[in-house]
């Protein structure tokens, strides 16, 4: 049955999450279309576990939007704000595609609040030396392709099939399409406009071989933005990752493929339970 409760973590801009379960934390981070409710078909599957918890990222969701530019920075300041409201000191964090971004961001800046990295099709930056470690687009592309529609004047639910429909496999599931759609028909505009931009460029490429802890990569086999290779190039490079390919699955492999998802996730945070705090519901 779903029965998370959503909760607000104080502060500028105020933070909303979904939590579910109790025991270590495991915190989840959406994509750079979507918002919390992207891992709704996760939070049931971990909750007899963990405490399982999906943010929405400063000017997604629920949580609140915010005065200035983004500096990506940002998002590690809110994760910090969020494991401090429910007494974590460590916790196991995924992350697909910018969320997975955010997390890469986030452990060297704070490595000592990490227990485990789940990275999901996403990447960590260009690399010159490595052509696999690269996205479909150029980031320049990617920019281009995201903001140009709303800056003429786009609304999301007139975007968000077409962008849903170019990330999933062909063979996705009508439930999977569905659950995305309605995530990125929700879109914060400006705050979506200011992601993009601060994010299009960031690159976590230098820090890949510092990651120290448990790490397990998942990637769908039909990833058309970031490739399996991509996946192979940042296990190559993150000591003792270990690399899941998700068969049948595009961009998005938690919605498309959920039972194959939430198992390898599952096996891997089982394995490294003890790693994180448990997290206090208040």
């Amino acid at each position: 049955m779903e029965s998370w409760k959503t909760v607000y973590i104080d502060g500028a801009p105020r933070i909303a999450a979904d939590v579910m379960g109790h025991g270590p934390m495991v915190l989840f981070l959406h994509g750079i279309g979507g918002n919390r409710t992207n891992w709704h078909l996760q939070l049931p599957a971990l909750a007899p576990h963990f405490t399982a918890c999906a943010w929405d990222a400063r000017g997604y969701g629920l949580s609140d939007d915010y005065e200035g530019d983004l500096d990506f920075g940002d998002f590690s300041g809110d994760i910090c704000r969020l494991l401090d409201r429910f007494e974590v000191d460590r916790a196991h964090i995924c992350g697909l595609s910018f969320g997975g971004r955010v997390a890469q961001d986030f452990y060297p800046r704070h490595p000592d609040r990490v227990a485990t990295l789940v990275l999901c099709d996403t990447f960590a930056g260009e690399d010159p030396d490595d052509p696999r470690a690269s996205r479909s687009q150029t980031p320049e592309e990617f920019v281009e392709a995201r903001i140009r529609p709303y800056l003429e004047g786009a609304k999301p639910a007139e975007q968000a099939p077409r962008s849903v429909a170019k990330l999933m496999s062909p063979n996705r599931s009508e439930d999977a399409y569905r659950r995305a759609v309605a995530a990125s028909e929700t879109l914060h505009v400006d705050s979506y406009i200011k992601t993009v931009r601060a994010s299009a460029d960031y690159n976590r490429v230098e820090t890949l071989g510092s990651i120290a802890v448990p790490t397990l990569l998942v990637f769908g086999e039909d990833d058309p933005l970031t490739p399996p290779d991509i996946g192979r190039y940042m296990q190559e490079r993150i000591a003792g990752s270990r690399l899941v390919l998700i068969e049948g699955a595009g961009h998005m492999t938690n919605l498309e493929k959920p039972d194959a998802f939430n198992e390898a996730v599952l096996d891997f945070l089982t394995a490294h339970a003890g790693l994180a705090s448990v997290a206090r519901l208040i």
